[in-house]
């Protein structure tokens, strides 16, 4: 699921999305609870405590940071390089703009305290 997720932006909306997906996976994997000869599905806290490992958009998170290590310290002829500096010519269509990759992970090392 997550190949190639270095290079996602998550916004919030697709950050829910990948959560609850991950949630229905976990309870897939293990499986409902009989209560009092009852059956049910368990709790998200549930899952927290029985999977004792990040979520899928913290691992991703940190993923996007260590590729972006990696682009800093390529070299300035490699594509991948070229292409996180480069600058594009033209005007910028209307209304509000896309979030972009790096302020994705600007907002990341924000949160970290890292400057």
């Amino acid at each position: 699921m997550t190949y190639g997720a270095e290079t996602w932006t998550v916004t919030n909306k697709t950050g829910k999305i990948l959560m609850t997906w991950e949630r229905k996976i976990l309870r897939t994997i293990y499986g409902p609870t009989k209560e009092n000869g009852q059956w049910r599905i368990k709790t998200n806290l549930e899952l927290i405590t029985k999977y004792k490992s990040q979520d899928i958009v913290t691992v991703i998170k940190i993923r996007r940071l260590e590729w972006l290590g990696h682009v800093i310290r390529m070299n300035e002829t490699r594509c991948v390089k070229k292409i996180f500096e480069g600058k594009l010519e033209g005007r910028r269509g209307r209304g509000r703009p896309r979030l972009r990759w790096i302020n994705d992970v600007e907002d990341d090392l924000r949160k970290l305290g890292v400057k």
